[in-house]
């Protein structure tokens, strides 16, 4: 892993904040998942950053060193964007300007609006990438998700919470948990697992989902959307899946007992994007056709209400 600029942040924000607890919950984040990434910081740098005990966090002679760095580099990098998108971009954008992460909403977003204005589209699998552009004014608004109990990142980015999904598992059609109306995570303690990439908690929030299931998850293949559902297909892993997912040819989207994993989707908005009131209702929309495009969804919310689109 490289240093990226997004660490030092979270290394300034520790250091503000005077504990790793509430400098996650100043970044959105689970205190697991802050942990868990401070450490691999940690060991890309060389040692440890912080001095922690329960009175809080303190920096060490390399936190310092850190520190010095990040408070020159972090106003620079923000400076150099802003001035960048001063520079290239017009001063009133004629489309709808969407970033995305993987998720059930973008397809149906972009054919919504684009009967409206030109849209034009940005996609990865960072959120906090997507999120920094919108703060910037270079996208009017960003599809994402986020665990169900993580907060949003803080900034002047406005957050519509579009629906709370529960986590399913894809698996191909000859395997045994197929023939199931749901499957219990423990009886899946064998198995290897994929799933899409991302930078929020929910590598963390699966760990702490089989741990209370009574086991240690096995290989995690984290892969891009065509090679988890290949991995499914020949039976070498079991795929985790928003609820919304279509299952292709051979393959089950089988529903998690008691919904240990929970997804938020959510819309974020720069405060000056156009017509945000009429999007947002365009999104929950689109939200909601794909809920009652997949009937073991659908099945599923009769049971457990509380979930789906959101009002």
């Amino acid at each position: 892993m490289d240093l990226e600029l997004r660490h030092l942040r979270i290394v300034r924000a520790v250091a503000d904040a005077g504990s790793v607890s509430k400098a996650a919950s100043l970044l959105g984040l689970a205190q697991p998942a802050l942990t868990a990434q401070l450490k691999r910081i940690e060991r890309v740098l060389g040692g440890a950053l912080f001095e922690r005990d329960r009175h809080g966090a303190r920096p060490t002679r390399l936190g310092e060193l850190v520190l010095s760095r990040a408070r020159v580099l972090l106003p620079a990098a923000q400076e150099l964007q802003e001035e960048a998108v001063r520079f290239a971009a017009s001063p009133s954008s004629p489309a709808y300007r969407i970033g995305a992460t993987n998720g059930p909403i973008l397809g149906g977003l972009v054919h919504r609006l684009a009967a409206e204005r030109a849209v034009r589209t940005y996609t990865s699998w960072s959120a906090y990438e997507l999120t920094g552009m919108v703060d910037l004014g270079r996208l009017d608004y960003v599809l994402t998700g986020a665990c169900g109990d993580s907060g949003t990142p803080s900034g002047s980015v406005v957050w519509e919470t579009i629906g709370l999904d529960p986590v399913f598992c894809l698996v191909g059609a000859d395997h045994p948990a197929a023939a199931e109306k749901e499957v219990e995570l423990a009886d899946l303690a064998d198995e290897h697992w994929a799933v899409t990439p991302g930078d929020g908690c929910f590598a963390d929030c699966f760990a702490m989902a089989c741990a209370r299931a009574g086991f240690t998850p096995g290989t995690i293949y984290e892969t891009d959307v065509a090679t988890c559902i290949h991995l499914a297909q020949v039976g070498r892993a079991v795929v985790l899946c928003q609820a919304t997912h279509q299952a292709a040819q051979g393959l089950v989207t089988v529903p998690l007992a008691g919904a240990p994993l929970r997804w938020r989707q959510l819309l974020g908005r720069h405060p000056t994007a156009p017509d945000s009131a009429w999007v947002v209702a365009q999104a929950k929309q689109v939200h909601d056709d794909a809920v009652r495009r997949n009937p073991v969804y659908s099945d599923w919310l009769v049971r457990n209400p509380g979930y789906g689109t959101a009002p």
